[in-house]
């Protein structure tokens, strides 16, 4: 094996991933007096928390009445009784102090002629437990996740928190079941760093990136659950992939269920507003999971709109161009670079696209990493912690509400830096560190530089894109997943004969697509191996030959194991019906009505 530097570094908590949720958690723990390290690939403003536009939910009745309450049942409801109860009422209750200490910190929030924080309307989100429709989303204006990625970095800087910008974090230290801290290397110098911690929070995102068409930066490619895997630990609910509705057609770009939140509203080729059809009283505004094949059923059976009747009409000129530039000038802007259209005269071409990872790390509510162990489906795993994306706490379950992604990134990465502020003394002394404890990273990130093989990586990553899009999409059959889950083992199996051009360590972006698309191939793996097992139709996951829901069997987590290419191990953990306290009761399963 070559040579390589390694430098040593020992703080008290690890951030991996400088997102909105890493970020909270950074100036979460910084506020709490503990050494933190914040270790990013990307510079933190380029996260792709900066990408989301629609808002934030919270119960704060700025528009009309509300309770956190409601905001529970709409998020219990849209799981599709999948999430954990406990954690959906400790995010929704929390959701209006998180929001208000938001604006406090400094984000620019739109606002009512009153001066209050604006909301708009979002899918599933309801007054009287179903009965009307909430505006429950904080904006601003179309760039919500601009404004608060922002603000939570400057906040960051601020009380002093220490970034390592352009770090790529290899795989994780772990010792006698322990996680010790993690290896990383410094892009800009080419040398590997070791960083020590008593807690390694993960906060490394999506992995959206394993479709062709997804609405994913190409930054997302789920680094921290990869190491997880890596680290012989389980991912939960990796079968749970959300479809967005409005990706703009071929190029994928989002276009925010804020458009819809603000009276937008889909059409097919004869002009009709089919959502009536699909979902009576919520119409366009029902969850992002009944609106994706909605549009997908329409495509199918010759409704699409076009030459090749392959997508959707999403109007939003009736609006007006005050209205627009107003609210949505984001999406004036992208509409019109992305699909050439002036959306105050014309509709945008949209069709569904990726956008979201239910699945992830699975955790509690504190944020710790959790594992079957013992008897125990709910034991700790010392020393590691997954907030945002990468988490599965689970509040999203089978499906995640629209604007309740931001919160969870806000909520979760305080609720991480709180649980560290109770288990760690600020200063107290490291462990001794077993001295080949990155020894198998190193011998990995050796192996890829030194890769001499006759496949291109983006070769086999778009082999792997389009068996994905194709065999693991909005519907999904037996026999599609098992194919899918064939084809795909051989191309991750051709991993082993990847091509790897340059062998330096500085920026060398071959090596850093080679080690995410290994990252990418493990989840990948892990999602279509999970759908196929799952037997049954929930939220996201729609089998076309098991239509219906079945609590008697799967009303469960699945957790999944990667061992090799088509090689995967099946756990499950129950799903937690209980809430944390006696001020709302358990919201039982029922048939889902729109």
């Amino acid at each position: 094996m070559s040579a390589y530097e390694i430098i040593d570094h020992t703080y008290d908590v690890i951030v991996v991933g400088a997102g909105g949720s890493g970020l909270r958690a950074t100036l979460g723990l910084a506020e709490a007096g503990l050494s933190t390290a914040c270790i990013s690939k990307l510079f933190p403003t380029r996260s792709h928390t900066v990408a989301a536009q629609g808002g934030i939910s919270a119960a704060l009745g700025n528009m009309g009445e509300d309770d956190w309450r409601w905001h529970m049942y709409d998020t219990i409801k849209g799981s599709d009784w999948l999430g954990d109860q406990d954690a959906i009422e400790l995010m929704c209750k929390e959701a209006p102090a998180a929001v208000i200490e938001l604006e406090h910190y400094g984000v620019p929030f739109s606002r009512t002629g009153e001066g209050r924080i604006y909301q708009r309307p979002f899918g599933g989100m309801t007054t009287h437990f179903g009965q009307g429709i909430a505006q429950r989303t904080c904006a601003a204006a179309d760039r919500t996740g601009h404004a608060l990625l922002h603000t939570l970095y400057q906040q960051s800087i601020s009380r002093s928190a220490s970034f390592f910008v352009e770090f790529f974090a290899l795989d994780l230290l772990m010792q006698d079941g322990v996680c010790r801290g993690v290896l990383a290397l410094d892009m800009t110098e080419g040398k590997l760093h070791r960083f020590r911690a008593h807690m390694t929070i993960l906060a490394t995102g999506g992995y959206g990136r394993a479709y062709f068409s997804c609405t994913s930066a190409h930054s997302c490619t789920g680094d921290g659950n990869a190491m997880v895997l890596r680290a012989g630990l389980p991912l939960q609910d990796m079968e749970f992939v959300q479809f967005h509705p409005t990706g703009i057609y071929r190029a994928g770009c989002l276009i925010t269920e804020g458009v819809r939140g603000e009276g937008g509203y889909l059409t097919n080729a004869k002009g009709e507003r089919f959502m009536e059809r699909y979902a009576p009283n919520a119409k366009d505004l029902a969850s992002r999971d009944v609106v994706s094949r909605a549009m997908t059923i329409e495509i199918r059976e010759g409704r699409g709109v076009g030459p090749e009747h392959d997508h959707i009409h999403l109007h939003l000129e009736h609006l007006g161009p005050e209205v627009i530039h107003e609210r949505l000038p984001g999406i004036a802007e992208t509409s019109r670079i992305f699909a050439g259209v002036d959306v105050t005269r014309q509709p945008i071409p949209v069709q569904p696209t990726v956008h979201y990872n239910m699945g992830g790390i699975p955790c509690n509510y504190h944020g710790e990493v959790v594992r079957a162990r013992d008897g125990n489906p709910d034991a700790v795993v010392p020393g590691l912690m997954a907030v945002g994306e990468a988490a599965c706490v689970s509040v999203h379950g089978a499906n995640r509400l629209g604007s309740n992604s931001l919160l969870d990134l806000v909520v979760f990465g305080r609720q991480a830096a709180r649980r560290c502020a109770e288990l760690i003394k600020p200063g107290t002394r490291h462990a001794p560190l077993a001295k080949d404890a990155h020894e198998g990273a190193v011998a990995r990130l050796d192996r890829l530089r030194n890769a001499r093989g006759a496949r291109p990586t983006a070769e086999i990553r778009l082999e792997m894109q389009k068996i994905m899009q194709l065999d693991a999409a909005v519907f999904r059959t037996g026999e599609s997943l098992a194919e899918g889950a064939r084809k795909l083992a051989q191309t991750f199996e051709s991993f082993a004969d990847v091509q790897v051009t340059d062998r330096s360590l500085v920026w060398n972006t071959d090596l850093m697509e080679t080690m995410e698309l290994e990252n990418l191939l493990l989840q990948a793996t892990a999602t279509i191996h999970s759908a196929g097992n799952r037997t049954e139709s929930r939220g996201a996951h729609a089998r076309e030959d098991f239509p219906g829901r079945d609590d008697v069997n799967w009303m469960k987590h699945t957790l999944v194991s990667v061992e090799g290419p088509g090689q995967v191990r099946f756990e499950y953990r129950p799903v937690h019906l209980n809430t944390l306290t006696d001020e709302v009761q358990t919201v039982p399963p029922k048939a889902r009505t729109y």
